[in-house]
């Protein structure tokens, strides 16, 4: 089985980014690609620059890395209650190349904060619009408390209902 997993975040030192590779890793026997949203950096969206210069390549590329993979597991920052900028520029091109951006790949989605709501919001509203971008979500968790949770050194979650959650979640996603 051959996983794709991002953080849809744009720090350098993204939480989710080290939440949704611990996920990856516990994928046991599978091949796990790991994206940096960094790499397909395009535009600001606006449709006048779409009719003048066409979408970007870099939409296409992200989207084959979507269509190659068997599953999905995205984690998602939480800016103001909402998806970072960066993310939903790029989720905007995408779209623009066709509606069915996640391409009806079972899909995990995480969210993690260092506060007590986890990034809930955006994950709530990532799990409910997938639908409309031919999501299969099969799970999703929020990890509140990051910094409290996860050891950072280790590179592994100490909580012990939000570790055994995480494997249920991609064990379901693997069989």
């Amino acid at each position: 089985m051959n996983i794709l997993t991002f953080a849809a975040s744009n720090s350098s030192t993204s939480i989710n980014r080290q939440i949704a590779e611990y996920a990856a890793s516990l994928a046991i026997g599978a091949d796990i690609e790991t994206l940096d949203i960094h790499d397909y950096e395009m535009p600001i969206y606006r449709s006048d620059r779409e009719e003048a210069d066409g979408i970007p390549q870099l939409a296409h590329d992200f989207l084959a890395k979507i269509g190659s993979a068997d599953a999905l597991i995205i984690s998602f920052a939480e800016h103001n209650g909402a998806y970072p900028a960066a993310f939903k520029n790029l989720f905007d091109w995408c779209s623009r190349v066709g509606r069915e951006v996640w391409q009806g790949k079972p899909t995990l989605m995480l969210a993690t904060s260092d506060g007590a709501g986890g990034a809930g919001r955006v994950l709530d509203f990532a799990v409910n619009a997938a639908p409309h971008f031919g999501g299969n979500v099969i799970g999703h968790l929020s990890v509140p408390h990051f910094s409290k949770v996860f050891d950072q050194d280790a590179g592994k979650l100490t909580d012990a209902d939000l570790e055994g959650q995480l494997r249920a979640l991609v064990g379901t996603l693997t069989a």
